[in-house]
């Protein structure tokens, strides 16, 4: 008789284990969205000239404004606590938003980033001021651009141009998370981490079905 009370825990406990983070992930996989209608980044040029779109891409989105060596530091812990840990995930990358002008600036940032880690999920996007208040208007957060045009936010963007955050259904005593501030490295390694890992884990989990959809047909 214990043989079978011990068989039958032995194989009872880690499919009732599996079940409960089975789940938690159906429950918790998703990172809400704010907002659907970002605007596009078409009116923007690229350091390198090539064309970035937020379309098919994970994006963290921020806007460092014309004096830029007031926001290396954001910059730096951006890349420490978020990037390094992320950059290797194939669709992910880094918008940075400055107005004309700032071209030297931005070369000597990458330059001093590039000695810490790849550099090529880094995407600096230059354009007018009129352009970049445009696009930050469009993300309907409750922040607002310095007369530098700069936040100390950053934005995660999604694949469908929507922005991603935190809306409050979650906990009882959770606020809305819009943006998460670079200049706080503990809010950046205790909530965009977790958020990071959250969308990623979703669009993992969405390739592999979509991979085993393919294999069934």
């Amino acid at each position: 008789m214990k043989k079978f009370l011990v068989l039958g825990i032995l194989f009872i406990l880690p499919l009732v284990a599996y079940l409960f983070f089975a789940s938690g992930v159906h429950n918790f996989a998703k990172l809400p969205v704010l907002n659907t209608s970002i605007g596009s980044l078409e009116n923007f040029e690229s350091f390198t000239k090539e064309q970035i779109t937020f379309q098919d891409k994970i994006t963290v989105l921020g806007f460092l404004g014309k004096d830029i060596y007031n926001k290396q530091g954001n910059a730096f812990n951006l890349n420490q606590k978020i990037y390094k840990k992320n950059h290797g995930f194939q669709d992910f990358q880094f918008v940075m938003v400055l107005p004309y002008g700032s071209e030297k600036a931005v070369k000597e940032l990458l330059d001093e980033l590039d000695n810490i880690a790849d550099v090529s999920g880094w995407k600096f996007l230059f354009g007018t001021p009129e352009s970049i208040k445009t696009l930050f208007d469009s993300l309907k957060s409750p922040h607002q651009l310095d007369n530098n045009l700069a936040t100390h936010y950053v934005y995660i963007i999604d694949k469908k141009s929507s922005l991603r955050g935190r809306d409050g259904t979650l906990k009882d005593d959770e606020s809305k998370v819009y943006g998460y501030d670079a200049s706080s490295v503990a809010d950046l390694a205790n909530v965009m981490t977790d958020d990071i890992k959250v969308i990623l884990a979703e669009y993992r989990l969405a390739l592999k079905k979509y991979k085993a959809d393919r294999k069934d047909k």
